[in-house]
């Protein structure tokens, strides 16, 4: 089921449109969301070397309004709890909007390059996989992807019983790493009920109880700022999936 909201973001007359439906990485982002075995060794170090690369002037990509979708989803979508976890962090975009709605805020990123750059005193930055979050079994409350790879067998591990994803596509349909509302609500397991505004998905919920879950990804112990490695003095983490 996918709510079609009002739109209340004007959209700029200037927005550039990046990516159509076959730029490399909007094919690369449908056949991960949607074929097992797709996100591989090879094409997981691409993306890291690829953003890592980036991460220099990544900043500079950054307008005024674009978290403007991400600050909509989680206020129309009412999105609350314990535990958020910002995957595809990049340089901390969109941690900063994060910060402070959420008792404990985690960034997760493939590319260390970028975490070196994003805010230390907002949340643990941990350099990780996308696809392997260093987080327990359904216990995340908001899992935040901004412009980010979707994994849906692994939204479905870590997202709590009652938790909401937050998909944003920060160019609507002209984001590189862009799903519809209809492919992301299909490619994750079980029934979701979804928000969507501006061509584009903004939160989804579970409708009833989550089916068997599906082994393989990521342990670290609930508790604490994180859990799992964090980038601090020395680049103790490890890992390996990522988008900003």
């Amino acid at each position: 089921m996918i709510e079609v909201l009002q739109r209340v973001i004007p959209e700029a007359p200037d927005r550039p449109a990046i990516a159509g439906p076959d730029h490399p990485i909007r094919i690369a982002t449908q056949e991960i969301a949607t074929q097992p075995g797709a996100w591989t060794t090879e094409r997981a170090s691409n993306v890291e070397k690829l953003f890592d690369a980036l991460a220099p002037e990544w900043d500079s990509r950054e307008t005024a309004n674009q978290m403007a979708p991400l600050v909509d989803a989680l206020e129309r979508g009412e999105v609350t709890g314990n535990l958020c976890v910002d995957v595809g962090s990049g340089t901390g975009a969109s941690t900063r909007q994060l910060s402070g709605r959420f008792r404990r805020l985690v960034a997760v990123d493939i590319a260390i390059e970028m975490l070196r750059r994003a805010p230390a005193e907002l949340a643990p930055r941990v350099r990780a996989d996308g696809a392997r979050l260093p987080v327990q079994d359904r216990v995340v409350d908001a899992l935040v992807l901004v412009n980010a790879f979707l994994f849906p067998a692994e939204v479905d591990r870590v997202l709590a019983v009652d938790g909401a994803l937050v998909w944003v596509s920060t160019l609507g349909d002209g984001t590189p790493i862009y799903l519809s509302p209809d492919e992301v609500a299909a490619a994750l397991p079980g029934r979701w009920a979804a928000r969507t505004s501006d061509a584009a998905l903004r939160t989804a919920r579970r409708m009833g109880p989550p089916g068997p879950l599906r082994r393989g990804g990521g342990r670290v112990p609930r508790g604490g700022r994180g859990g799992g490695p964090e980038l601090g003095a020395t680049d103790r983490a490890r890992g390996g999936g990522r988008g900003d």
